[in-house]
């Protein structure tokens, strides 16, 4: 029997309010389903299984509060389901077979919550899965729109005022305890715009890439010269990140902010990056976002230049250990190659480091790399 405990969500996460269920006992689940909505200062937060099984019992109830590493509910792996499973199977083989007929609500929990925004009975949509399942894609299929924009499962305004203090919280103890190292470099971005006005020339807006992409993806193939800067400090230790997780600082209504995990972002292509960045955005804004997304960021990139400011030196998101800053573009002159004066799209790129894990050395590497790497936009 394996145990499904709530997670943490961040440093400054203490416990949460388990405010939905999407699964009950009995119910098969796969790794990566969706099974829990949990409320904390950051939002209503979608929490994930990460193993098959399949339910047993449920240990805390909607509208209860647990502490980090609580115990939610027990599963039994895949192994012992199946073993479960079979005797039930050999007494199935001995009844006499009746015309198939799917039974009543036998859906994945993704198909259950999106049918639950659509307001649809489930016995009444005929499934394309195994033993009739009814699938996410069967419901969209159906082209139906939801009866009103409840978003996705548990997705509910944020509490700005104790998103404010989780915050605060946060930023107090990182400039208390974590020794920071601020460096600076001006990247020329002409190559980048000339390359992103032939790529986006032609194609529809919603298509087209923005500059910020490009750079998401340079800073990523950054990380992988220079790990250092990607990973955590815990426990007077360092741990050095595999995966490159970007949290994507995303500013919302009334002041609150949080940072998101773009992840795997040196794995994709530019196209990607902006599909998943567009969504990670939109679901962040609105409270949509899930558990992963917001305790995967092993480094925080935070854009100031959609606000006009030209530098930013940022704040480490403990137990993060640097922070990547971005400031507007400029058009200022600067020489060229013969000596000549050209008049170019300037961006200030900063990084902000903990010392105790990387020096100025890395550190200047890491812009280095970055600058280099947004030369060749054609190549990321």
């Amino acid at each position: 029997m394996s145990k499904f405990l709530m997670p943490s969500l961040g440093a400054d996460m203490e416990e949460a309010t388990l405010t939905q269920w999407l699964v009950k006992p009995g119910d098969h689940v796969r790794r990566g389903d969706v099974v829990a909505v949990v409320e904390t200062a950051k939002g209503a937060i979608e929490i994930e299984i990460f193993e098959d099984g399949v339910i047993q019992t449920i240990s805390v109830s909607e509208g209860e509060r647990a502490p980090v590493g609580a115990t939610l509910a027990l599963i039994s792996t895949k192994t012992e389901a199946a073993k479960t499973e079979a005797p039930k199977k050999e007494a199935a083989l001995e009844q006499p077979k009746s015309p198939s007929k799917r039974k009543p609500g036998r859906a994945s929990p993704a198909a259950r919550k999106r049918a639950k925004e659509l307001g649809l009975n489930l016995n009444d949509v005929e499934g394309s899965g195994p033993d009739g399942a009814v699938t996410l894609s069967d419901l969209e299929r159906l082209g139906v729109q939801p009866k009103e924009d409840v978003g996705e499962a548990g997705a509910k305004p944020y509490d700005i005022t104790a998103m404010r203090q989780t915050i605060a919280a946060a930023m107090a103890r990182s400039k208390r305890e974590i020794p920071h190292y601020y460096l600076a470099t001006t990247v020329n971005m002409q190559a980048v715009e000339t390359w992103l006005k032939t790529f986006n020339k032609g194609r529809q807006i919603s298509e087209r890439l923005p500059y910020l992409v490009p750079t998401l993806k340079a800073v990523a193939l950054g990380l992988r010269k220079v790990p250092e800067l990607n990973g955590f400090y815990t426990d007077d230790n360092h741990q050095a990140a595999e995966a490159i997780n970007i949290g994507i600082a995303v500013s919302l209504r009334g002041g609150g902010l949080v940072a998101p995990a773009l992840s795997h972002v040196d794995q994709m292509t530019l196209e990607e990056i902006a599909a998943n960045l567009n969504d990670l955005i939109e679901r962040a804004r609105r409270g949509a976002l899930r558990a992963k997304e917001l305790s995967g960021p092993t480094i925080t990139l935070s854009n100031m230049g959609e606000r006009g400011v030209e530098t930013l030196y940022g704040v480490i998101t403990p137990p993060q250990v640097a922070l990547v800053g971005l400031g507007r573009m400029v058009s200022r002159p600067c020489a060229d190659d013969n000596g000549g004066v050209v008049v170019s799209p300037l961006m200030q790129i900063t990084l902000s480091a903990d010392h105790r894990v990387s020096s100025g050395h890395q550190g200047a590497l890491f812009l280095n790399a970055v600058d280099k790497l947004l030369q060749t936009p054609e190549e990321l």
